[in-house]
């Protein structure tokens, strides 16, 4: 496995193993036992980073992760998240953002217990909280920092000015946000900013939630449980005219020998060196064709050809639903 590095020396394999649809959002919760075995499977295969976060399941992708990586703990960074409002007693989202100091803190040693750690590799805030200053979050990481209990800290979908205010109270290890050629909005300030402040990009959906596979398409049923049922870019109609995005891809794909899949990926990869996209799967087959991605290389021609294919079309619908964008790019 080819090794990368976010901000502040964070090394990590250059693909990391998004964990949430293992409990979460795609529908049931895989079983565990076989979810277990697919995270040491990725660690066999030289995957370092994990990504996980309380509000997956909520509390049962932490459990889960946790289990999975407690006898090769030193092997591998383990990144979660904080920012929500939960009920510990019924398991559910209990309000909104709640990034008040006190609160973060107790969610790192909850998140310790549950990831069966004395440390949290990356402690991310999962959404930008507006009822909190930035500075007052960055400080209590900060102080979790200075006690050892969190390593790195992250954001996630926050925007360029809350990045260089925490940034400068506490540095920033890496942001996630999605970013595919399914959705490119970071292109326009994100990817700059990080660049200026030495910071890493850890891109979430990086197939564009599976769309990017091929394997979707306007017939595609989900089931009830799916979060992409409610997105806009998921509605039927959207996916029979973004289909001529997964041609521009298969095309490449086809031509050298890999899957549409490897290519998105690919791709992802060749923007920046310091850019770790987080693919996440319940099957083994897909996990080794994601990591076979790392192998694929794409000619100056090839990005070229790519990127004038993506900039001729239009994709349809909001990557997210209109709550749920709202919370994003604070």
């Amino acid at each position: 496995m080819k090794m990368r590095k976010l901000g502040q020396g964070l090394e990590v394999s250059a693909l990391g193993l998004g964990c949430m649809g293992m409990s979460a959002n795609y529908g049931p919760a895989a079983d565990p036992v076989e979810m277990i075995g697919l995270i040491r499977a990725a660690v066999e295969r030289g995957v370092t980073l994990f990504d996980t976060a309380e509000v997956y399941g909520p509390f049962a992708n932490e459990e889960l992760v946790g289990r999975a990586l407690e006898p090769v703990r030193d092997q591998v960074v383990i990144a979660t998240k904080f920012g929500f409002d939960l009920d510990p007693a019924t398991k559910q989202r209990s309000g909104g953002t709640n990034s008040r100091p006190e609160h973060i803190k107790a969610v790192a040693e909850a998140s310790l217990k549950r990831l069966r750690t004395d440390r949290i590799d990356l402690f991310y805030q999962h959404r930008v909280d507006p009822n909190v200053p930035i500075e007052d979050v960055a400080g209590a990481v900060r102080d979790l920092i200075a006690e050892g209990k969190v390593k790195h800290f992250g954001l996630s979908e926050a925007g360029v000015d809350t990045i260089r205010r925490a940034h400068a109270v506490q540095p920033v290890t890496a942001v996630q946000s999605e970013y595919s050629m399914f959705w490119r909005g970071p292109e326009h300030e994100l990817l700059g900013v990080l660049e200026e402040l030495q910071i890493g990009f850890v891109p979430f959906s990086p197939l564009g939630a599976g769309f990017l596979t091929g394997k979707i398409d306007e017939h595609t049923t989900f089931d009830p449980s799916d979060f992409r049922n409610m997105v806009p870019r998921f509605s039927p109609e959207a996916r029979k005219a973004n289909l001529a995005l997964v041609d521009v891809v298969s095309a490449v794909a086809t031509a050298k020998g890999a899957t549409p899949a490897q290519v998105a990926l690919a791709w992802l990869l060749a923007q920046r060196p310091w850019i770790v996209p987080i693919p996440g799967t319940t099957k083994l087959h897909r996990l080794e064709e994601n990591l076979g991605a790392v192998e694929v290389s794409l000619s100056d021609a090839e990005l070229a050809t790519i990127n004038a294919g993506l900039s001729a079309l239009d994709v349809v619908g909001e990557r997210l639903p209109e709550g749920a964008l709202k919370m994003t790019g604070l």
